[in-house]
């Protein structure tokens, strides 16, 4: 999934991105609000991890994303 279906969908993926990354703050997701950048460097900064690594976490999870979404055409086959 991209970034800005990741922003519009924000409130249904939100509760994933808490799972995995726990050290974030309610406010931080608020900020976040499914923005790229602000993810990264709040990942960066509560795990003290390099951007790079972020960035790696962050597009991982936005992947799995994608994976994690019902596919439409199947659910009206059946």
């Amino acid at each position: 999934m991209n970034w800005d279906q990741i922003e519009g969908k924000w409130k249904q993926l939100a509760g994933s991105a808490r799972e995995r990354w726990g050290k974030i703050t309610d406010d931080e997701w608020q900020t976040i609000a499914g923005k790229k950048d602000q993810l990264v460097g709040r990942i960066q900064e509560r795990y003290g991890i390099a951007k790079a690594e972020a960035e790696v976490q962050a597009d991982e999870w936005s992947r799995a994303q994608k994976h994690s979404e019902p596919d439409s055409h199947l659910a009206a086959r059946l």
